[in-house]
């Protein structure tokens, strides 16, 4: 499943290889193939028109692109084969650290340098990420307007002096999915006045939170961030979640889960609106957040709940 697999990713880079030293970019305006959904995102804004050879086909996916789907379908793509990058003649191939050892010593037979780009944990590794990639496209300029777009949109979305506590919250991707204590969305989510209750709760990147355990410690509020074509997704909207009279349920794009860069802006602004809704609908600041901290559920049994 494209969901739980991209939830995958930070824990998996952990342990991924080392990259090869760089090669010497050549050109004044390189052309580039970019092997990621990620760092397509950040290519298409930094890049000048004729820079970029290829994205990759995860952005032609409506599940895995950060990007809008006519742009991405109006650039040519690649699935990442070395068969299908040496025909475009790039002059850099920019991928992730996942990129296989065949691919990385295919590509230096070929003399065409590969640069590998981590995944973002934190808002700052990736504005660093758009430094480097502009860098790479000679467009230091343009880099840094997007830098400049970001820092404004996080400043923006971040909750005004004197608005209390953290507003308890959780991601909850389909299947039960939740992101980890240090997955990009959790940062945005403490910039922007949330407390997640996964990562208060020991839960890792990918972990599994079940409906029972949601039920008995709710958070303030669910952001349901479903795939609208997974049958995974009645988890999201079971009956029972209804009878949380504290707790609000609001909808959250998948899509802004997985990259950094430009997406950041639209995933501040959308968590800055969740939280304007709460507070408004709620007519009151929030108190302390976890106050059954101590363990899942506080000492409560979890109710039994009948699935449809």
């Amino acid at each position: 499943m494209v969901l739980a697999t991209l939830a995958l990713l930070p824990a998996l880079a952990i342990t991924a290889c080392a990259p090869p030293p760089q090669q010497a970019v050549r050109g004044e305006h390189p052309r580039i193939v970019s092997l990621n959904p990620c760092t397509d995102a950040i290519l298409v804004e930094v890049a000048r028109p004729g820079q970029i050879a290829a994205l990759s086909a995860y952005s032609r996916d409506p599940a895995a692109t950060s990007i809008s789907l006519v742009l991405a379908r109006s650039l040519p793509a690649t699935s990442g084969t070395v068969e299908e990058i040496a025909p475009l003649r790039p002059d850099l191939v920019i991928g992730s650290t996942f990129t296989s050892p065949a691919t990385r010593a295919a590509l230096a037979r070929l003399g065409i340098p590969l640069a590998e780009v981590p995944i973002a944990a934190t808002a700052e590794e990736s504005i660093a990420q758009v430094r480097r990639i502009a860098a790479l496209a000679r467009q230091g300029p343009r880099g840094e307007a997007l830098v400049a777009r970001i820092e404004a949109a996080l400043a923006a979305a971040a909750p005004p002096p004197g608005a209390g506590a953290p507003i308890t919250a959780v991601v909850w991707q389909s299947g039960g999915i939740v992101p980890g204590e240090s997955a990009l969305i959790s940062d945005l989510m403490r910039r922007t006045g949330f407390a997640s209750l996964s990562a208060a709760r020991g839960l890792g990147q990918a972990d599994y939170l079940p409906l029972e355990r949601m039920i008995a410690d709710p958070p303030r509020v669910i952001l349901a961030a479903g795939e609208s074509q997974s049958s995974e997704d009645r988890l999201l909207s079971h009956p029972a979640l209804r009878e949380l009279k504290g707790t609000v349920r609001m909808p959250f794009d998948p899509t802004l889960l997985w990259c950094g860069g430009p997406t950041m802006i639209r995933a501040s602004a959308r968590l800055a609106e969740v939280r304007r809704t709460v507070l408004s609908a709620a007519g009151a600041v929030p108190k302390s957040p976890f106050p059954q901290a101590a363990g899942f559920g506080g000492g409560q049994s979890a109710p039994a709940i009948k699935t449809p």
